[in-house]
């Protein structure tokens, strides 16, 4: 059984290169060479980099790598990420049967036909954004007036949050997902949002909605604060995720014009183009972390108990062994094996309506915009690097 080095060869986070789609050298480096590798922290301590496709696939599948951030030895990528994971840890950070138990209750909330019977809906709120957007004006910011909104009302909708409470709860979001947070700030921001989310949740007691607080409320299995702990994290995962990629999709079809010219000739293959999107820019770019209950042999490495694993998504999902030319955008590629929702139980809950969203946001800016443009120099254009989850902070566009 292979060991690895005493000395890690790489740092994590690690410097992105010229391409800010690329995840960064050095991460592309160890899964050429070292895919199981040692990888120095932030604070220090080390962890297990896993950069292969088929090994992602098998940490996140198998149960003796642990999601349970209280565990010792587990991975925290910044101060701020181990006070969000351990300060009042969700369902993403529990193992079954305790995660399977909390789990259950949402599913039924985003089951596929479900999801798909509110297309309408979302349909109706991207045409009005994009009519508000375009009303008498020939250039806007596509965050901030079309792919921030179009999920936050879709979040709120589905949970029962008033909109007009989106600037508090984006700048909590904000707070919570910056890797430079300090711990305090984070701690801060976290307790602003479940006291916002616990109070909501005790107006729906009294007020029922038919949003999905209301019906956790009903089925009384939880009390207000796991009420509220569950309505934080769909309502980050639910508006921060699908904006970053909305954006960072049209951005990188600008970049690919040959992609962007075979998409609106070619308007049914929107679903499979959301696919290969999803995959090409892999949006989590920190990572995916777990920690090791027993020892575990993985492609020739020995893994100890106790040990952290980063698993780096981005990377799997340009894995030339899963995926010839991965480093390429391939908008006819069948990608449906990539791992942006990521895998096992911990699979993202919402990607049926984050699939949605992002078909109905590119498809209708393609039909409605086709002369869209930057308005800036790419190299004007401000990535959010320093973010858990990545993509532009403004994007400006012109039609």
């Amino acid at each position: 059984m292979a060991t690895a080095e005493k000395t890690p060869r790489f740092t994590h986070p690690a410097a992105r290169g010229t391409c800010p789609f690329a995840p960064p050298p050095a991460y592309d480096q160890a899964r050429r060479e070292e895919p199981v590798s040692r990888v120095t922290l932030w604070d220090g301590s080390t962890s297990w980099l896993v950069t292969r496709h088929e090994d992602v696939k098998t940490v996140l599948s198998d149960a003796r790598f642990s999601s349970d951030s209280t565990r010792p030895g587990y991975p925290f990528i910044s101060a701020g990420a181990r006070q969000l994971s351990t300060g009042r840890p969700t369902i993403i950070r529990m193992d079954a049967p305790e995660h399977t138990h909390f789990r259950r209750m949402l599913t039924g909330e985003f089951m596929i036909k479900k999801v798909e019977a509110l297309r309408p809906e979302i349909q109706r709120i991207a045409d009005e954004l994009l009519d508000r957007m375009t009303d008498g004006r020939s250039g806007a910011d596509l965050v901030h007036e079309f792919a921030l909104p179009l999920p936050s009302l879709v979040i709120c909708l589905l949970l029962g949050v008033p909109y007009q409470d989106h600037d508090f709860f984006q700048e909590c979001s904000r707070v919570l997902l910056r890797r430079d947070s300090s711990a305090e700030d984070v701690a801060d921001a976290q307790a602003q949002l479940i006291d916002y989310l616990v109070g909501l949740t005790e107006t729906k007691r009294t007020h029922p909605d038919d949003g999905i607080l209301s019906r956790l409320v009903e089925r009384g299995e939880l009390s207000t604060q796991q009420i509220g702990d569950m309505g934080r994290l769909l309502l980050i995962a639910g508006h921060e995720t699908t904006a970053n990629m909305t954006a960072l999709s049209v951005l990188a079809l600008l970049r690919n014009p040959d992609q962007l010219d075979h998409l609106r000739e070619h308007p049914e293959a929107v679903p499979g183009a959301v696919e290969e999107l999803l995959r090409y820019l892999t949006i989590v770019h920190s990572g995916v972390t777990r920690v090791a209950t027993e020892d575990v042999d993985l492609d020739g490495v020995r893994i100890a108990a106790g040990e952290g694993v980063i698993c780096m998504v981005n990377t799997a999902n340009r894995d030339e062994r899963e995926f010839p030319g991965g480093d390429e955008l391939d908008l006819t590629r069948d990608a449906r094996r990539h791992l942006a929702f990521g895998f096992g139980i911990h699979q993202c809950l919402g990607q049926p309506l984050a699939r949605l969203e992002l078909q109905i946001a590119l498809a209708t800016i393609l039909r409605r915009l086709p002369e869209l443009r930057l308005a800036v120099p790419f190299e004007e254009v401000r990535f959010r690097g320093e973010m858990l989850i990545y993509g532009v902070h403004e994007l400006p566009v012109a039609w």
